[in-house]
């Protein structure tokens, strides 16, 4: 969940198709933390771009078969192994 230690409400505007599935899965109580979370997310793949970016900068780019080896990889660790490897 949010790793935010505080609140803070501000306004934002959605379209209403999906701020109605959201409220429609979450409830009125959980919407505002659906949405906290879908920002962290966002933030972190964000942030994943650039380290990816900033690692072809200085080396050759990625290729798909690394990645796909990456992919694996993940698929393979529990939550408690990545856990232990940081």
């Amino acid at each position: 969940m949010s790793s935010m230690s505080s609140s803070k409400k501000y306004s934002v505007s959605l379209p209403e198709d999906l701020a109605e599935t959201v409220r429609s899965r979450t409830g009125p109580g959980a919407f505002s933390a659906y949405v906290a979370e879908a920002l962290e997310h966002k933030l972190a793949m964000d942030k994943l771009a650039e380290i990816v970016a900033d690692f072809e900068t200085d080396n050759d780019p990625i290729t798909p078969e690394e990645l796909a080896a990456a992919m694996a990889d993940l698929d393979h660790e529990t939550p408690d192994s990545r856990r232990h490897a940081a």
